[in-house]
Parts: structure tokens; C-alpha cells; sequence
């Protein structure tokens, strides 16, 4: 089956529209044929047009890259993926002994080490990511190594990078263009912010009403420690050249091997259970979510800076890959029709419905309690009968989204350990929070959009 690009473009125009996103860019790799469109502007203020050829930062769809060019170094025997990271950084250490003898570069990879990402300010020198491993000396643990999974939005890639660092006598941002960028002949992909043509690039937005629309970010970038975990910029069409790659065994679509074979089956075939199976999937392999889709395995890899949003979609049993771009959101509603709309059109297998609620009988004081982490905070309570999650945000994100600093919402269960968030205002979809770990008699872990965040009381 073939796409119908001009009812794709009409259907993302009217969901733009509905979701005040402004522009998404859309490409398609189905049977070894790349499409591409792109819908909407780069900027409101500028009102330009996006392009197919339109940069965007990917967030973290990053760390598939990253973890593309480490698997490189399982290639060359220079690594192993189950030996300690101390191997090749000696001075490794963190607040736990035992952590810092144990932890591997499969934890990293698979966001299992339980590291806190307490890192301090690393600063935006060349030696960053050194930097970084030098600053979580103290960094406590969140679980044991291996306990859970726990996602690291910057620390467990950067720690992967330094090694790539120590190896390749480069930093990292040079390394991916050695070892990933050029071979691949991607000329629009880059690392760095400085390096990006602004003539180019989607700006990004925030949303803080539907009758106030988006607004400029008035952040424009993340901040470099980032780099290894969330600061590549491309375009849909060099997203799929990436994609290319684990669809076809780490062959590029020049036809040049890029990972061996046996690495990218490694990538997809590795796994750990994510707590929260309902939001994107039941696992998470080497860089990559695992996806159930009514039976078929698909994989996931995401990105989110702030105001801009990336989603691939891989579809190996249809040789299939969708990637979409925007410069608003997050909204996980609008990802799912846009990428349904083009799945239907191919006649592959759609993004599954989210699982309905259950009329349980739940002790709910075994979930009462504080969940917290460094910036994040949520309170589980009972009334009524029926379980609540307050999220507690920080005053001053709370005043420039115009929230209140504390959000409550209803916990619909699903089951013993899943639950169902309805939003609480129409700019907010429904989430999936899991609440598990009874060792102890009550939970001890609650997890959300892939964080875990520990019982402190």
C-alpha cells in the first residue's frame, strides 16, 4: 500500500490546529521507499514555513545515536557490554562502593544503574562529560544496580560518552561525527547548538492555554551536558537514515555498514521490563523502547527539549519507520493520530488503545506515601475509597505555566501495580503511573513517563 500525502498533510494540518502545535515535519521509510512532508511554521512570530529540510532537536531519540556508536566499540573488542565501566574509567566511583564496582555499561544503556543525577554544574567546556563523572563522587543511589528501571535523562549517556572520550582521544561530539554522521552522509545532523544553521531550524514553543496559543521557548537549547542524552538536531529524512540502520542489520541506505549485524540484533534483543508498561512499552532494549502493538514488536525511540519533540516508530516485521518532528507539544494524543493515520494508510499494525480501568479492591495504604527525586515530587493518597497522586511543582515553573504548584489528580487502577491518570486540564492527555515493589509491605518505587521516583515516606 502507498501514502496518501495529501490527506496525511490535510488530517496534521487539522490536528496542528487542534493541538496549537506549530509545525510538524514527517518522514516515512515503507519497503526501502523514503517520504517525507512537513505541515505549519517554524516559528509564530516569523511565520515561515517549515520545510522537509527544517532542523529540529531530537531530545532524547539522542541516546539511540549514542548508543549506535558505542555498540561500534563492542565492534572493535574494545568493549564489553556486562564488564564495570571502571574498566575504562579507573577513577569511577559514586556514593555506593558496591555501585561503583557494579555498574555496567548494559545498566547504562538500559537506564538500570540507579544512579541519582546528581552531577552539579559541568559546565559547557570540552571536558564536560569528564566533568560529570568526576561530580557524582557522592551521588547516591535511587535503587540498587539492576533493581529497576529508572530512566537518566542525562547522567547514564554521558557516562557512556566519556568512555567513547577515553577510547577515541576525541570528544564525543567529534566522535559522532567521525563514527556516525559522515560515514552516513548526513549533512544536516549535528551535535551542538553552534553548529546548526539558524536559517533552518524550528524554534521552539510552549503551550500554557489553548486561547494564549504557543509561544516562543524562552529556552532555546538544553544545556551541553545534555549532548550525549538529548542534544542532536536533525531532519526527518536524516532520522530515517538512523533508522535505516536497525531495520536493516546496520547497513545505511548508501548501502555502507555502518554497525555490525550482530550489534544491532544485541540493541533490539536485550531488554528489561519497564514498570510502566502502558505508556510506551513493556521494555526497554539498548537504547530503545519495546513496544507490544496487538501482538507485534515494535520498537520506540523519543526526544523531548523544551518546546520541541521527536517520535520514530520501528516496524520491522513491515519493514516500516515513521519519524515525526514538531516545535510544540508534548502531546502524546496528537503523536498517536498522526502516526495511525499514516500506519492505517500502509495497512500495518496501529498504536494500541491505552488499557481500560478495573473495578479493583486495593488496600490503598499500601500506596500512601511521598514519591520523590530532586525536582520532582508526588503525594499518594486515599479518599474516599479512591486513590489520588498530587504532583508538587516548583513554584517558579508552576507561576510561568500558569498552574497552581500543586496538581491533584484521580488514580483510575488498571490492576494492582497500574493506574490510569486522567488530566486535569485539556492541555494534558491521560498518563500511566505504575506504583509496585512491595517489599517492604507497602510500595516502594512509583513510576511515570519511564521516572522512578523512591518511597521517602
Amino acid at each position: 500500500m502507498t501514502l496518501d500525502v495529501s490527506r496525511i498533510q490535510a488530517r496534521v494540518a487539522e490536528l496542528l490546529a487542534e493541538y496549537a502545535i506549530p509545525s510538524a515535519s514527517i518522514g516515512v521509510l515503507h519497503g526501502g521507499e523514503f517520504t517525507e512532508l512537513a505541515v505549519g511554521v517554524k516559528n509564530v512570530e516569523t511565520r515561515e514555513a517549515a520545510t522537509t529540510d527544517t532542523v529540529y532537536q531530537c531530545g532524547s531519540m539522542t541516546k539511540t545515536w549514542t548508543a549506535l556508536a558505542f555498540m561500534q566499540l563492542v565492534d572493535e573488542g574494545k568493549v564489553d557490554l556486562d564488564e564495570p565501566v571502571r574498566t575504562h574509567l579507573p577513577g569511577f566511583a559514586v556514593a555506593d562502593p558496591e555501585a561503583s564496582a557494579k555498574v555496567t555499561p548494559r545498566h547504562l544503556l538500559h537506564h538500570t544503574n540507579g544512579i541519582e543525577e546528581a552531577y552539579g554544574d559541568p559546565g559547557e567546556g570540552d571536558d564536560v562529560y569528564a566533568r560529570m563523572v568526576e561530580n557524582i563522587a557522592d551521588a547516591p543511589q535511587v535503587f540498587p544496580p539492576g533493581r529497576t528501571h529508572g530512566y537518566s535523562a542525562a547522567l547514564g549517556y554521558a557516562i557512556l560518552a566519556r568512555i567513547l572520550e577515553v577510547h577515541d582521544g576525541a570528544r564525543w561530539d567529534d566522535i559522532m561525527r567521525h563514527r556516525l554522521f559522515e560515514p552516513m552522509d548526513l549533512t544536516s545532523t549535528n551535535s551542538l547548538h553552534e553548529q546548526v544553521d539558524e536559517a533552518r531550524a524550528a524554534t521552539g514553543h510552549l503551550i500554557r492555554s489553548l486561547d494564549e496559543g504557543p509561544i516562543v521557548t524562552p529556552v532555546r537549547h538544553l544545556p551541553r551536558a545534555f549532548g550525549p542524552g538529548g542534544n542532536i538536531t536533525s531532519t526527518s529524512r536524516e532520522v530515517l537514515a538512523m533508522a535505516h540502520l536497525l531495520l536493516n542489520d546496520g547497513m545505511a541506505p548508501s548501502g555502507k555498514r555502518v554497525v555490525s549485524a550482530e550489534s544491532i540484533r544485541e540493541m533490539l534483543r536485550s531488554r528489561v521490563p519497564i514498570p510502566d508498561p502502558h505508556m510506551f512499552g513493556p521494555a526497554w532494549a539498548l537504547g530503545l523502547i519495546v513496544c507490544d502493538w496487538h501482538g507485534e514488536t515494535v520498537y520506540a525511540t523519543d526526544g523531548s527539549t523544551i518546546g520541541q519533540n521527536a517520535r520514530l516508530r520501528l516496524l520491522p516485521d513491515s519493514n516500516t519507520a515513521v519519524v515525526m518532528l514538531t516545535n510544540g507539544g508534548p502531546r502524546e494524543s496528537f503523536h498517536h493520530k498522526v502516526f495511525n493515520e499514516i500506519l492505517a494508510d500502509l495497512g500495518t499494525v496501529t498504536i494500541p488503545d491505552p488499557p481500560a480501568p478495573d473495578a479493583l479492591n486495593l488496600d490503598l495504604s499500601r500506596y500512601e506515601g511521598v514519591y520523590e527525586r530532586p525536582g520532582t515530587r508526588y503525594e499518594v493518597s486515599a479518599e474516599g475509597g479512591k486513590p489520588y497522586l498530587t504532583l508538587v511543582l516548583d513554584p517558579t515553573q508552576a507561576e510561568f505555566l500558569h498552574k497552581p504548584d500543586r496538581i491533584r489528580y484521580e488514580l483510575l487502577p488498571v490492576s494492582e501495580t497500574h493506574f490510569l491518570m486522567p488530566p486535569a486540564d485539556p492541555l494534558e492527555d491521560t498518563r500511566t503511573v505504575a506504583i509496585y515493589d512491595f517489599t517492604n509491605g507497602t510500595a516502594q518505587y512509583l513510576h511515570t513517563n519511564c521516572r522512578v521516583n523512591p518511597r521517602q515516606s
